[in-house]
């Protein structure tokens, strides 16, 4: 999450807040790849957190990378929070436990989209070895406790952090012990979406399974393959999660915008503050109930832009669709999971197949599989059969995708070439997990440290 909007167009009824969400149809040749991944910085000298302040904390490290690029500081309370490219494509930002984020730019190819992160990743080694920072890319925290894993001084994260605790067991896990990533995807037209949607939303435990890499908790193993997977299935959960009406034959936007407007709110932002509004819906906030509370207390753009960025479904819908389910991972991870969704959902051809592989694949059935794949990665079932089987038919439907789309690199090879690390696991069926935990218990001989010396950007 880059920064939260300011936009004071009024949205002054239901009609107008699906209207904005239908502004994000686009014509095929507009489509884009926005990709994102979350990393956790540590002290190469005793693999210790990163604070925010002191001469080789994250702030430090914020100022280094704004000298370095150029980019324009993101501030909060006054504090620099994370870093924006002039133009708008791209930014830095910090996740709750000092997570370091790239909100990639969007961009056409997954060619691009990887050299990116390249260039990123090079940018902040050079940045932060001399701070003796370094970044590991897994889907959880391995090492700190929650009360060791320090607080980044962001406003929506304060208002986040008081309200977790209410709504489930596992919000504060979720916001400060987890790291991810994600693509963001365009559609073309409400259909369009619809499908897009439905058929990621049934298939995003098995990138959760494909992707898997968060097995360690406090320095030993938790029993689990993706400990960010089974966080999440306790985190707020009216607002996160599987959501069953996404896969119901008339959703819409419309559909999702009424689930949105009556579920409670974080924050609004005026006159360059944050305000609790956890006590009231969208919808209240429409008729008036923050009246007396805040300066200009009816809804703008900017209000449901960020309202929308506070749901957690595992595909959420803005004017984009964003794919939600993946555990964070080292560099070839963040091209393999754009590449992943890009030849599923960007072919007509592979779109078409992977619709019709997943076409009875209920809501129960969804969900059974979404609890069951933390724990036991792609031999989880479904359909009779186990994940990983079903996994290697997507992602042949992927390679066949984004050979279509015949977007070639200089040695000639097509956007497939980065599916490479998913045809390893599904060739060897065994999760990233699962290796991780073999050589904790072979060549590391329990020691979690060896983690970070050999998985480190």
């Amino acid at each position: 999450m880059a920064r939260d909007t300011t936009d004071a167009t009024p949205m002054e009824s239901r009609a107008q807040l699906i209207e904005w969400m239908e502004k994000g149809n686009k014509p095929r040749d507009k489509w884009r790849i926005g990709t994102e991944h979350e990393k956790f910085g540590y002290r190469t000298v005793d693999y210790s957190p990163i604070e925010y302040e002191g001469e080789d904390g994250i702030r430090a490290l914020l100022e280094g990378m704004r000298e370095k690029l150029g980019w324009e500081p993101i501030l909060d309370d006054g504090r620099i929070i994370g870093l924006a490219e002039p133009s708008g494509n791209g930014a830095i930002s910090l996740e709750p436990g000092g997570q370091f984020e790239l909100s990639g730019a969007p961009l056409v190819s997954i060619h691009e989209t990887c050299r990116e992160s390249n260039k990123h990743l090079a940018t902040v080694k050079a940045v932060a070895e001399p701070l003796g920072i370094s970044f590991l890319g897994v889907g959880g925290s391995p090492l700190w406790t929650l009360a060791e894993t320090p607080r980044m001084p962001k406003s929506r994260y304060a208002i986040m952090s008081r309200y977790m605790p209410k709504v489930g067991s596992q919000g504060l896990d979720m916001m400060y012990r987890t790291a991810t990533i994600q693509v963001n995807l365009d559609f073309e037209s409400e259909s369009d979406m619809r499908r897009k949607l439905q058929v990621s939303l049934k298939l995003q435990s098995m990138a959760s399974a494909l992707f898997a890499r968060s097995p360690f908790t406090e320095g030993k193993p938790n029993g689990l393959l993706s400990w960010r997977s089974d966080i999440w299935r306790d985190t707020d959960n009216q607002r996160a999660g599987f959501q069953a009406f996404m896969l119901e034959p008339d959703f819409s936007f419309e559909r999702y915008a009424d689930w949105a407007i009556d579920l409670p709110m974080y924050f609004v932002i005026r006159d360059g503050r944050y305000h609790d509004c956890t006590d009231i819906t969208f919808r209240q906030f429409m008729d008036g109930a923050l009246k007396g509370r805040v300066s200009d207390p009816l809804p703008n753009a900017g209000d449901w832009n960020n309202h929308l960025t506070t749901l957690f479904p595992d595909v959420r819908l803005k004017r984009y669709l964003e794919m939600r389910g993946a555990d964070g991972g080292p560099w070839r991870d963040i091209c393999a999971l754009s590449a992943f969704w890009v030849g599923l959902l960007y072919s007509s051809t592979a779109l078409d197949g992977a619709e019709e592989l997943v076409r009875g694949w209920t809501a129960d059935m969804v969900r059974q599989l979404r609890d069951e794949v933390p724990v036991k990665g792609l031999n989880a079932m479904i359909e009779g059969r186990r994940l990983v089987e079903h996994a290697r038919e997507i992602i042949k439907l992927s390679a066949t995708g984004l050979d279509e789309r015949a977007i070639v690199n200089s040695e000639g090879n097509s956007e497939a070439l980065f599916l490479a690390p998913l045809n390893e696991t599904v060739a060897i069926g065994q999760t990233p997990a699962e290796r991780l935990l073999s050589r904790y218990e072979g060549p590391w001989q329990g020691d979690i440290r060896r983690l970070f010396d050999e998985y480190a950007y």
